[in-house]
């Protein structure tokens, strides 16, 4: 799963990667989600998911990743349930000028015990922070791979979804904790 707030990038990661032309679930945005919907931090953003972002990347000749994009708007969320079934990680995608928007997706993916990794997206005009006071801020515990990269460029958004695949992998592998 890709998953994260509003406009933090997460149809732009899905895009990027795809071996496949994406199915993306768009729809405009229209004068009448303003009072449902905060824009201010994203003024320029025209268009919103509403289902689900879906492409496919394989990762070597016996692994081949589905990857399913959230939508960001909290009244979309019931969707998430849904696409999270098989899932065997998560990358939630973060935005630094707009870090509280990412708690949420951080405790979904704790309270389901669903390896998850961080990556903040590089915008250019966003503060950049050392990746232990990002860790710190949404205190994630310290085994949670965080990691900077560009949802544009498809290696960037590659080496995420590789690290939370070999994360998700070693956490199958641990002994169930009792």
């Amino acid at each position: 799963m890709v998953a994260g707030g509003f406009g933090v990038g997460k149809t732009t990661l899905v895009g990027s990667v795809s071996e496949i032309v994406p199915l993306r679930t768009e729809a405009l945005v229209t004068n009448a989600s303003q009072a449902v919907d905060d824009l201010a931090a994203v003024p320029l953003k025209s268009t919103t998911t509403v289902a689900m972002d879906f492409g496919r990347i394989s990762l070597g000749s016996d692994l081949v990743l589905y990857l399913f994009g959230t939508p960001g708007q909290n009244r979309f969320w019931f969707m998430w349930d849904d696409l999270i079934r098989g899932a065997i990680g998560a990358v939630v995608l973060i935005d630094t000028r707009r870090l509280e928007e990412s708690f949420a997706a951080v405790d979904y993916f704790e309270a389901r015990n669903l390896p998850f990794l961080v990556a903040i997206n590089e915008f250019d005009d966003a503060p950049q922070y050392p990746l232990e006071d990002i860790r710190q801020a949404l205190a994630v515990s310290p085994d949670v791979p965080i990691m900077s990269i560009d949802a544009r460029v498809r290696e960037s958004s590659k080496q995420a979804l590789l690290a939370v695949t070999e994360y998700a992998l070693r956490k199958l592998s641990e002994p169930i904790a009792y």
